[in-house]
């Protein structure tokens, strides 16, 4: 063996025993601090919002290329709850002081997205849309009262 082959093998030996260490750390360490249940709720719920909210946008998108302008008012309203979900989303994993006030402005998004779906229910994805905000709404009033 040359000395070559001597430091790949002894830098992967090293490599391997950091990981292992790391791993070790880290499944020691307790995370149950970090997520309350009331939080986990939160996340739950903007996530499935912003789920449900993708598979609405791209359902309307169709349906605006085949001529239903009807469709914009409800892929618009879906596409600012999907931008502040996800901003929630972030919030709430770093349990921010600033949680609450968001929680309250989307809350209120899911509130007008849910009346704007509702008109187009009919539509599978429009349905499982309002749905999901109306759970996010209430997840977002528990946050933010």
């Amino acid at each position: 063996m040359n000395r070559r082959d001597s430091l790949i093998g002894a830098g992967a030996a090293l490599f391997a025993a950091a990981q292992t260490s790391a791993l070790a750390q880290e499944a020691a360490h307790d995370h149950s601090h970090m997520h309350g249940s009331v939080a986990k709720g939160l996340l739950a719920a903007t996530s499935d919002c912003v789920v449900k909210g993708q598979a609405c946008i791209a359902h309307c998108l169709v349906l605006l290329a085949d001529g239903d302008k009807a469709m914009a008012a409800c892929a618009q309203t879906v596409n600012q709850t999907i931008a502040l979900c996800s901003a929630l989303q972030a919030l709430a994993a770093q349990q921010s002081k600033l949680l609450p006030a968001l929680a309250k402005l989307t809350g209120e998004a899911c509130e007008i997205c849910e009346k704007e779906c509702r008109k187009h229910e009919q539509h599978a994805e429009c349905k499982a849309c309002a749905e999901s905000c109306v759970a996010c709404a209430k997840e977002c009033k528990a946050i933010s009262a």
